[in-house]
């Protein structure tokens, strides 16, 4: 999944623009969209040396903004440096993204499977992502591969239940490789896939969807990352179970089945029950995990906000680390969000009387008061009570990680939204469209 972040690296390239005094700027060029941009200065210099340091910088830069390191998809035995063949690029075709692709393909691991379906799904999925229907007509048009629809149906149904694991396996010895052969921290987190259609099974069901889709049903799926956003595990569960209730069974699965040692779980506070905390703790696992600060004793809260702009810690009563900090611009931002959402509420609500179809929508309502099912009005005194919170976040640890770095790792939790925006938008992985938990075709032959 986030191997299709290598391709936003090819719309990037280091130019070295050439000034009439005679020195070097050494900027990064985005091409996108058949235009040209420049998105970062390195700096100017006319001396070779320097100006070799601050190619180096130009393409360690790229490789910090996409996420991952660059692949290195170019034999040695190639004449020309790499540098000088993506600045060659002036149009992208079919037929060349799916040569990248490829490369992309085997760099991983993944042909020693042998498994061309599953290498042409995998690539015609990140060059058009669509219906299965519309992916074999795609495939047969530019590819000229004469694929059956009913024959992709059925090799989903041998993915799962053949090649899963061995997919997986290869997918986590790559990340490891890519880290230096040892996996230090993990992060987790869960979104929700809504189908188009109404039918409930085992998997899918009604629940609250991260899409706003509140009648469809979906399924909710658990994902676990590795730092740059390697994916190393995943679960899919009912769309109506509470969000943290797999991720343990995923966590033990993942060590027992990797032999990972000594690294440390990092999950958002919505997840951490105090049952799924108590479990961590008895099965050894080091996290860092997001604090529900404005639901701590009243003595924790007055503690946190006698504070300033800085860093504070203190023990809890288990033995866990309690981490606060307060900087001005997440204030900036706490405070921002508020007001536009009170802004809202007001127009909304103007009337004083809010709909039905209201009622349940949750964000900003915390601030109603509801009375008589349909007259509202808005509770300044929550509103002001909220913002002494602007600019604070906490973290629960019971790792000996000194307390930037908590903070640091704990932001690392943007790698595994930034691939579930991936999923839900360069790949399309919603809405789905099965109506069947498995395909009905199984008994049917095609050739391979």
């Amino acid at each position: 999944m986030t191997q299709a972040l290598f391709l936003l690296s090819l719309c990037m390239f280091v130019h070295k623009k050439k000034n009439r005094s005679g020195t070097v700027t050494i900027v990064v060029v985005d091409k996108s969209h058949g235009r040209f941009r420049e998105v970062h200065n390195l700096g100017t210099s006319s001396d070779a040396h320097e100006i070799e340091q601050l190619e180096m910088e130009a393409r360690k830069w790229i490789s910090k903004y996409v996420g991952q390191p660059a692949l290195d998809l170019w034999p040695e035995e190639c004449l020309l440096p790499q540098s000088e063949i993506i600045n060659s690029i002036r149009d992208l075709r079919q037929d060349g993204a799916v040569k990248l692709l490829e490369q992309v393909y085997r760099s991983i691991g993944f042909e020693s499977l042998g498994d061309k379906i599953l290498r042409d799904l995998t690539i015609v999925r990140v060059c058009e992502p669509r219906s299965k229907l519309a992916t074999v007509d795609h495939m047969r048009r530019y590819w000229g591969e004469d694929y059956h629809y009913q024959q992709i149906y059925r090799y989903l149904d041998t993915l799962y239940n053949s090649r899963k694991e061995e997919v997986l396996k290869i997918s986590v010895e790559h990340t490891r490789k890519i880290l230096g052969g040892v996996i230090t921290v993990a992060f987790y987190d869960v979104t929700t896939l809504y189908f188009e259609s109404f039918k409930e099974d085992n998997l899918r069901a009604p629940g609250f969807s991260k899409d706003g889709k509140t009648a469809e049903t979906q399924v909710v799926l658990g994902l676990l990352v590795s730092e740059n956003g390697y994916p190393l595990s995943y679960s899919l569960f009912n769309g109506a179970q509470f969000e943290g209730r797999r991720m343990i069974p995923l966590v033990d699965d993942f060590i027992q089945r990797y032999d990972i040692k000594d690294f440390v779980l990092a999950a958002d506070s919505g997840l951490m029950s105090k049952k799924n905390i108590e479990l961590l703790r008895k099965a050894g696992y080091k996290y860092i995990i997001g604090a529900r600060i404005k639901n701590e004793v009243q003595s924790l809260r007055t503690w946190i906000t006698e504070h300033d702009n800085q860093i504070y810690e203190r023990r809890k009563t288990n033995g866990d680390r309690l981490i606060v900090s307060y900087t001005d611009k997440r204030a900036d931002k706490d405070r921002f969000n508020r007001n536009r959402g009170v802004t809202r509420l007001k127009q909304a609500y103007k009337s004083g009387r809010i709909s039905k179809d209201k009622i349940n929508k949750r964000g900003y309502n915390k601030f109603l008061i509801i009375s008589k099912d349909v007259e509202v009005s808005i509770d300044m005194e929550k509103v002001t009570e909220d913002s002494k919170w602007d600019g604070w976040k906490g973290y629960i640890t019971n790792t000996n990680i000194n307390s930037k770095d908590i903070i640091s790792q704990y932001n690392g939790l943007w790698v595994v939204e930034r691939s579930f925006r991936i999923s839900k938008g360069t790949l399309e992985m919603r809405p789905m469209f099965h109506f069947t938990e498995r395909s009905p075709l199984t008994s049917r032959r095609f050739p391979n």
